[in-house]
């Protein structure tokens, strides 16, 4: 008998890990002491609560501190965290630590993960990684536990601290704190400068991605050194922070206090992207906010990163693209150093891919459900853009719609050309030139 032995592709090994964690973490939430009830979870709520987890969104149909066990929320805890670090970077570290030889492969496969340009010292990289998130989401939780422990008690606001913190860093946006505010979420500490100056940290931190990090560790203040990634991730994240909190201040919170004004304007322009956290009542935001909303969750944070979306990079790339037509130049280019033209190709084709799964997603979900368009597709942006904020919705939604934001709260963690490139990974790219014939655009 002949046994044919099939290696698999990097995006095929990123995909399945992903798949197996979602698998796995679902029957471990239908176990009887998962749920506060002893009955365990359906294995419908189950799969898209693992399905949120490890792709680190933070849309739910079940609430997550009343609903769950201890041992349940330890468990989302535990997805969140593998799906913001990401499966293979998790278990390269553990091959790692246990001391087993990283393969040329392995290697390969976390170079695609975290989005790395070259595979010399990724397994340095994987380390520096698990020692930064460590140390990131730990000093979170010491920060905010003595408002937790004042709030909650000892041994409860210390694990409130440990949980948020994790989700705040891996851009999950899962809270425990549904049954202390008024319509969900940190809404409770909108005040808070504590609360909110460390969520808000740790959701930028983690969503600049992890060749960031190595850029600022290595080079530290010197900016100039910087990878022309970094400098264009560093200041598209600012603009994507500053201009909407301008707006959210000028335009949506004036009838708040001043203090709680400032606040809730910088964290409505943070966690869309890509957190899922709410210190205001989204419901009574304008449409025009609504609107802004959804943008910044389909943009999201940074490649290599916890946060998901279409990345910055990818509306960096695409704005400089249209400046260069605008001025009739030949090439895009940042900081003196000009972009191939695989990489235009491939923002084009990711916006283009999220746009149609977006609206996909939202009419669909309105049409099945009879449910306003722009609500939909505010649920829809924050699956693809594995974001977790909500209208509200979600609960209440039937199992079609559920497997459609399970659908696409998956892709947008792996990432759409990750699925392609997997999907078409046999093919081989036909190198022949077919004639050139022009066509009108535009």
């Amino acid at each position: 008998m002949i046994t044919i032995k099939k290696r698999l592709s990097s995006s095929q090994i990123i995909i399945l890990g992903f798949a197996g964690a979602i698998l796995f973490g679902s029957i471990l939430l239908t176990l009887p002491f998962s749920t506060r009830d002893g009955h365990g979870a359906l294995f419908s709520d189950a799969l898209f609560t693992a399905t949120s987890a490890v792709c680190v969104t933070g849309l739910v149909v079940q609430d997550t501190a009343t609903y769950w066990s201890t041992f349940g929320q330890a468990v989302i805890i535990a997805l969140i965290q593998i799906g913001g670090m990401g499966v293979v970077t998790v278990a390269i570290a553990i091959s790692s630590f246990s001391g087993k030889q990283i393969s040329l492969k392995q290697r390969s496969t976390m170079q695609e993960a975290i989005s790395a340009h070259k595979v010399g010292g990724i397994v340095r990289l994987t380390g520096f990684i698990i020692k930064m998130t460590i140390i990131f989401e730990l000093l979170g939780a010491v920060i905010m536990a003595p408002t937790f422990c004042k709030e909650f008690g000892v041994l409860k606001g210390i694990w409130y601290a440990v949980f948020h913190s994790i989700s705040a860093f891996c851009n999950a946006g899962f809270d425990l704190m549904g049954v202390k505010t008024p319509y969900s979420s940190l809404a409770y500490f909108v005040d808070n400068p504590v609360i909110n100056f460390v969520i808000m940290s740790l959701i930028i931190i983690g969503g600049i991605g992890f060749m960031t990090w190595d850029d600022i560790k290595v080079n530290k203040h010197h900016v100039r050194k910087y990878r022309m990634q970094s400098k264009v991730i560093l200041i598209t994240t600012v603009l994507l922070i500053s201009l909407p909190a301008l707006y959210f201040f000028l335009f949506e919170f004036g009838d708040k206090p001043m203090g709680e004004r400032i606040w809730s304007s910088l964290f409505q322009s943070v966690t869309p992207r890509t957190a899922g956290f709410n210190t205001a009542d989204l419901t009574q935001i304008s449409e025009t906010g609504t609107a802004i909303t959804i943008m910044l969750m389909l943009i999201g944070g940074s490649p290599g990163s916890t946060a998901g979306g279409m990345k910055t990079t990818t509306l960096a790339v695409l704005f400089s693209t249209a400046i260069s037509v605008f001025r009739r130049r030949e090439h895009t280019h940042f900081f003196g150093r000009r972009v191939n033209d695989d990489t235009i190709r491939n923002a084009a084709t990711i916006l283009m891919m999220y746009v149609i799964l977006f609206l996909t997603g939202g009419f669909l979900i309105s049409h099945i459900e009879s449910l306003p368009l722009l609500t939909c597709l505010y649920e829809t942006a924050s699956a693809i853009g594995t974001v977790g904020l909500t209208l509200g919705i979600t609960p209440n939604l039937g199992i079609a719609s559920q497997i459609i934001l399970i659908v696409l709260m998956y892709i947008g963690r792996v990432g759409g050309l990750t699925l392609i490139f997997s999907a078409l990974s046999g093919n081989q790219g036909n190198t022949a030139r077919l004639p050139q014939e022009k066509i009108t655009v535009g």
